[in-house]
This record gives structure tokens, sequence and C-alpha cells, in this order.
């Protein structure tokens, strides 16, 4: 708890004060000098990432396949993603399951003191400190898999989600633009595979289309500011809190309803999983191996791949053509995003360096050619 808490709360605080910085003082040229060339900077992050994991994801025919449908059905047909999760799992079980036998044993989990065959040999228990527990050793007490301890880890996620939950309903009241964030930042929690680029896909599609909470402009808005915050990318969700509630406060100020907006959104993406991790920690030895597992989750990360590349076009058409394809290009933008891309991919620059010097960039072009 304690390290997954000051994993996070850092990021919280610094996003909150870049959240409120671009909500009040955005149409300031200099803050939008430094935005604007942050913007395509994210694009370029974006691409990288496609290629990243799309190295790793795509293993087969079959990978690709799934990865162009997930990309057509997200993009072109709008399906939910937490459909696309679970038909990318069927499909990735059902292929892994040709010709891979009925059962699989795994040498992942061993009898203490035994090791696979020609492995190397086992170190010597004197010269290992008594904190260290290597694969061989049997596993601590407190870390075995535990129905009561599942059960009442359950409990007690139940509980810390559904008393904040009630206390939002009796202040704010059940439809209310915070009780929504709620639901819904939860429900996203509960679909988090691929990681931030996957979720943002999916989030986006929602807050930027049938809730209207934001714009897509600003979806990348908050990727940029989430990548230059310590912590982890997913807090690029709390921005969407933050804005959601600060155009619409609902009869509290507009800093009260954003900052309120962020805080509850942060809770409810974290809660699950920091209740995923208790519950499905002790079992990770276990499942490790398990072929028809692989399977399903490597059907999942072919997805992904498709699902970040509708987010980069949905991007890279809000930054670099912000009229519509037909009514121009901004050549600053397609500029800068290709410059970025060369730096980041090619020449493996860090990616706090390059969100840092786009915003300087941004910010000379506005003063020079204001």
């Amino acid at each position: 708890i304690v390290a997954g808490a000051f994993f996070v709360i850092p990021s919280i605080f610094v996003l909150l004060g870049l959240s409120y910085i671009y909500a009040a003082y955005g149409n300031i040229p200099a803050v939008a000098g430094v935005l604007a060339g942050f913007k395509p900077v994210v694009v370029a992050i974006v691409v990288e990432a496609i290629l990243k994991i799309g190295k790793r994801a795509i293993k087969r025919g079959t990978h690709l396949l799934i990865a162009v449908a997930a990309f057509v059905a997200i993009y072109f047909f709008h399906v939910p993603f937490p459909l696309i999760i679970v038909a990318a799992a069927l499909i990735g079980l059902a292929v892994g399951s040709q010709g891979s036998g009925a059962g699989v044993k795994s040498d992942s989990v061993k009898p203490a003191g035994q090791s696979p065959e020609l492995s190397s040999p086992a170190p010597d228990p004197q010269s290992l400190s008594p904190t260290i527990i290597d694969d061989d050793a049997p596993p601590p007490a407190h870390t075995l898999p535990s129905r009561a301890r599942v059960t009442r880890t359950l409990a007690v996620g139940l509980a810390l989600w559904t008393l904040p939950f009630a206390a939002i309903i009796l202040w704010r009241g059940w439809d209310s633009l915070h009780a929504q964030e709620y639901r819904y930042f939860t429900q996203a929690a509960l679909v988090t595979f691929g990681g931030a680029y996957a979720v943002l896909a999916y989030v986006t599609q929602a807050a930027a289309g049938s809730f209207g909470w934001i714009t897509r402009v600003q979806a990348v808005d908050g990727l940029a500011l989430a990548e230059t915050t310590p912590g982890p990318l997913i807090m690029v969700l709390q921005f969407v809190g933050f804005m959601a509630a600060w155009r619409n406060p609902q009869g509290m100020t507009q800093t009260a309803s954003a900052i309120t907006g962020a805080l509850i959104t942060t809770y409810a993406t974290f809660l699950p999983c920091f209740i995923f991790i208790f519950v499905g920690a002790p079992y990770i030895e276990v499942l490790r191996g398990n072929r028809k597992l692989t399977a399903a989750l490597s059907g999942i990360t072919a997805a992904v791949v498709g699902v970040i590349l509708n987010l980069a076009l949905v991007f890279g058409a809000a930054v670099i053509w912000p009229n519509g394809l037909g009514n121009g290009t901004d050549w600053f933008a397609a500029t800068l995003s290709a410059a970025s891309f060369i730096a980041l991919y090619l020449l493996k620059a860090d990616v706090l360096l390059i969100v840092i010097l786009g915003g300087l960039i941004g910010l000379g072009r506005t003063f020079l050619f204001r």
C-alpha cells in the first residue's frame, strides 16, 4: 500500500497544478505556445508506442489480423474497447489452443529445492542473504493463495468503493457529473488492458464523444501534461476528470468542482488496481506459464496495437489537421511531430526531454511570430 500510494501521490499534486494552469490560463499566448509545442510531440510518442508494442505483440499472422480487426472495429465502427478486449482474448485462446495439447505442465512453480533439468546449479544457501528469496525457495506463507484472504480483500475493497460512492450520491446526486465520473472511471479501471495509451483511447472515445466532457485536442494536451509528471502515465485520466468538472461545475465554483472531479477520478481509477494486486498476486506464480492464459493475453496485446493506432490517428488528425483534412495542414505541427519521432525512435532520446524541448520550441514560435 505504501509503495503504491507514494508512486501515485506526487503526480496527483503536480498534475492538479498543471491542470489548473491549463484550464485557467490556457488562452494566454505563452501557455498556448507551450501547449502548441507539446501536442506534436505527443503524437510522436503515441506512434513510437505502437511500434514498440507491435514488435513484441505481433509474432504471427493471426496477431496482425487481430490488430487490424481491432483498429477497424474501434476506428470505423466505434466498437467499445471492452468488447474488443473480450473478442481478442477469445480469438487468442482459440488460436493458441490449436495443437497445444490438453494440458500444460509449467516449470514455473516447482517444489522447494528442485530445479528443471539443464538449469544451473542452485547457489550455496550460506552464500545468500536471509532476505533473498530465490526461484527454488518455497514461497512465504503470507504469499500463498487463500480463499479466506481473497474474500476479505474483496469485502474490504467493496466497502472502500461503496462508501465514497454513497457519500457522493448524497452530496451531489445520482445524476451529477461527479457521480458519473465515479461510475465511469471505475468501469475504465476494470478494463485497463494495454496500459495508459489503450485506456486513453477508450476514455477519449466516450469523454470526447457521447459524454462531451472534453475535446480531442484537450485529450492530447492532457497526455502531454501527464508525460511531464512523475508517476504512472495513467494519471492522464485525472486530467480528464478535472477538465470535465471544470467545464460543468454544476453549482460549485469551477476550481472546487474540478479538484473534486480530479480526486474522484484518481480514486476510482486506482482502487480497483490495488484490489486486483492484493487478490491476484498470490496466484501469479501458479498462473505463470499457463498456455491458455498466455494465448488469451497475446490476443489482447495484439488488439491493443490496433487500439493505440486508432488513438494515434485521432490525435494526429486533431493536431496536424485541426480544421479537418480538407482545410489545410499545420506544417509546424507536422514537422515537429516528425522530428520528435526521429529523436525518440531512432535516436532513443528521453521522452521528458523531447516533451520539454517541444514546449520550448512552441513558446519560441509564439514570441517570434506573434
